[in-house]
């Protein structure tokens, strides 16, 4: 099977294995079973395909499992009017030539036999074992009859879940898709499209995260013929056109074997073409293409240490494009992809983009986890394990899996687990972040501190307030980078909530589904009313709530907590707004809010202003005693503080704090503007009268020009 391209009438630069004449072998394959002494002649190409991986392979499993799919499937066609059989035989064969093990083709022989067929699970596991009848039970369909609508969502569901304890069945599954869609055009052309955006959606993802790419890429030109049909045909005209002897790459491969060969460096170098899709990505990018668009050079040696000494003959005696060079093995990517990514001038300034990497690297790179063989089989080279292993010796266990699977158990509903499953899949790269503690966390580029704080503390951070990245306090907005350290704050306050805006920031379908269904369980939170905006909404300039007066009472669900203030009803539970965080002896005012229970502000806030402006009717209050102190849970409050930036200032502003015996319950720093920054602090004082003094010890702190309470603006409609 080419890696290259799907049509089998785009030119190819090495010699492959001839096409498989499946007629012939529907026909072959309706004689019957053989003699025993020697396998089916139908299946004689898949042995021979299985052979070139695995010499030594034992191959009567294979006979026996094809003799029972073939008398299974006997009399049964395909829509193209072949035998059904030569389906599994083809689907066998793509497994075969990517060097998939013995176990996979035997469970791929029968992937179809339970689903369409009189034999049973049982019957599977009698005569082939448990290894192979749950890779079949695992790509085996679920009934329409049974499932309705929510058969397809939950088929993937199934088999996304079996694909977490063993990622053959997927393998088997993309294979299983690959042949199908080979084989399509037999299909009405709204069926055709309906498979074909599945496909696109929710297959080519899965391909790519598994690092098949020799799946990938030709299910990725079968779907681009289907559904974007006139692009496609320009596409394969460009690559007919550029189709010639005077190939500008073959110049520049001769060039690169003669440079490696005076260096005393053996490899081989081949000239790699192009998908359609990858030409057509190309054409997009740069508008006309070059004549070494249409393919890479392919440079294959036998050490890692080699590649390094082929990119410093080529960076020696060819012109780098610096700007182009990655390195994938001192960094493999998430699906086990190594490789070197350079580009070179060659002759009359054309340019070359050069692939370098062992021959393992590249048998990895074409078929992913299926070049892994069997990755849960016990190494007999291996020392015995003495005590059990809380982590699998499991490279196909990635953390894109384990995310995948962790949510796909709170998606209880199909459609909202479909919905979720594609928009996981769309995020195409990962990052990995480390915990404090020592862990790492695998998250989809892009994640924010949010998801880091629901995939470390999962419900516990309803109550997250903020972040620490590598060291510095950050809000739950920010967005990681690879190799981040993160640390997410949760609140004391166990009853508080998640506030609206993550939902803006979270990129994991677990945060996600958490912060939602926390919005379900709680209806009143989920659209706040203008005077509890501090509680849920903006914070200051704009930045996002994450560490601003969100957790506070605003959001206590276990009933009236003192706040050492007094209004007019004595039923009304009282919540001090955090957009002023009132203190003793501010003079008050409150309203009421949604459940009967009333937000009380400094007087002079501006949310009071915007309240008597819609028409709310305020509510008198004051504090509790005449001495001017809250309750002995103290009191908070929010200050700003501006400065100059310099090195260690956040360090010594937080010293500040803790030395005037106040707690930080969440914190904002903006970016530098001119030179300055501004702080947000919320914090809990144990006594309001030691408000001035905490403020004159943030003053003297060097650099720090003004502190003054937070006057957030409060929001009118």
């Amino acid at each position: 099977m080419s890696a290259e391209a799907a049509d089998p009438g785009a030119p190819l630069r090495r010699r492959s294995r001839p096409r498989i004449d499946l007629r012939r072998l529907g026909r072959v394959a309706l004689r019957g079973p053989v003699s025993r002494d020697r396998l089916p002649d139908a299946i004689s190409h898949v042995a021979e395909a299985h052979r070139a991986h695995h010499p030594d392979a034992d191959l009567t499993i294979l006979r026996r499992a094809y003799v029972l799919a073939e008398s299974s499937h006997r009399g049964q066609m395909r829509k193209s009017g072949e035998p059904y059989i030569t389906h599994p035989l083809a689907v066998t064969l793509i497994l075969a030539e990517l060097g998939a093990e013995t176990t996979t083709l035997t469970a791929s022989l029968l992937h179809d036999t339970v689903e369409d067929t009189e034999v049973t699970l049982d019957q599977v596991k009698e005569q082939f074992g448990d290894e192979v009848c749950y890779l079949v039970d695992g790509v085996t369909k679920l009934e329409k009859v049974d499932y309705g609508a929510a058969a397809e969502p939950e088929t993937f569901r199934k088999m996304l879940v079996a694909t977490g304890n063993d990622v053959r069945v997927m393998s088997i599954k993309l294979a299983d898709r690959l042949h199908n869609m080979r084989t399509l055009g037999v299909m009405r052309p709204e069926k055709q499209a309906r498979i074909a955006k599945v496909t696109r959606d929710v297959l080519i993802p899965l391909a790519e995260r598994l690092g098949v790419q020799a799946l990938k890429t030709e299910l990725e030109d079968l779907v681009f013929a289907i559904l974007h049909p006139e692009e496609y045909e320009e596409t394969r005209a460009l690559i007919a056109a550029a189709t010639g002897p005077d190939d500008p790459l073959e110049t520049i491969a001769d060039n690169v074997t003669h440079t490696l060969r005076d260096a005393g460096i053996s490899a081989e170098v081949l000239i790699r073409p192009r998908h359609f899709v990858s030409v057509h990505r190309v054409r997009r990018k740069r508008g006309e293409l070059r004549g070494t668009d249409f393919g890479r050079l392919l440079v294959l040696v036998g050490e890692d240490a080699d590649c390094y000494a082929v990119l410093g003959e080529l960076h020696t005696c060819f012109t780098p494009v610096i700007s182009e060079f990655k390195d994938f093995i001192a960094a493999p990517k998430f699906n086990l992809y190594q490789s070197l990514h350079t580009a070179v001038v060659g002759p009359e300034g054309a340019v070359a983009e050069v692939l370098i990497r062992t021959h393992r690297m590249h048998k990895v790179a074409e078929a992913g986890v299926v070049a892994l063989g069997n990755p849960y089989a016990q190494d007999p080279a291996a020392p015995p394990q003495t005590e059990p292993s809380d982590e699998r010796a499991d490279p196909t266990r990635p953390g894109w899996l384990s995310r995948l699977l962790d949510w796909q158990e709170s998606a209880t509903d199909p459609d909202t687990f479909w919905t979720t499953l594609r928009d996981d899949l769309a995020q195409d790269r990962e990052i990995t972040v480390f915990r404090t503690d020592g862990g790492t966390l695998g998250l989809p580029a892009g994640a924010s501190c949010v998801d880091a704080a629901y995939a470390q503390y999962g419900d516990l951070a309803h109550t997250a307030i903020g972040a620490r990245v590598n060291g510095r306090l950050a809000t739950l907005s920010t967005v990681l980078s690879d190799g981040d350290t993160v640390q997410p704050l949760l609140a004391q306050d166990t009853a508080s909530g998640p506030s609206p805006d993550w939902l803006d920031h979270a990129r994991t379908p677990a945060a996600r589904i958490a912060i939602t269904g926390w919005f379900s369980d709680h209806p009143d939170e989920a659209k706040p009313d203008p005077e509890t905006a501090d509680a849920t909404g903006p914070g200051t300039r704009g930045e996002p709530a994450a560490a601003t007066e969100r957790e506070a009472p605003a959001r206590s669900r276990s009933g009236p907590r003192p706040t050492g203030v007094v209004v007019d009803d004595p039923n009304a539970q009282v919540r001090l707004a955090g957009c002023c965080t009132p203190v003793p002896p501010d003079e008050l005012t409150g309203f009421v809010v949604r459940g009967g229970a009333v937000t009380v502000h400094r007087r002079e806030c501006p949310a009071v202003a915007a309240m008597q402006e819609i028409g709310r009717a305020p509510v008198a209050a004051r504090w509790a005693d005449g001495e001017g102190r809250e309750s002995d849970a103290g009191c908070r409050v929010t200050l700003v503080a501006e400065s100059f930036g310099r090195p260690r200032l956040l360090a010594d502003l937080t010293e500040a704090i803790a030395t005037a015996d106040a707690a930080i319950v969440s914190a904002t720093v903006e970016p530098p503007s001119e030179q300055r920054v501004r702080h947000t602090y919320t914090l809990r004082l144990p006594d309001a009268a030691g408000l001035p003094g905490l403020m004159r010890a943030m003053r003297d702190v060097a650099g720090v020009y003004d502190v003054s309470r937070a006057q957030h603006p409060a929001p009118t409609g």
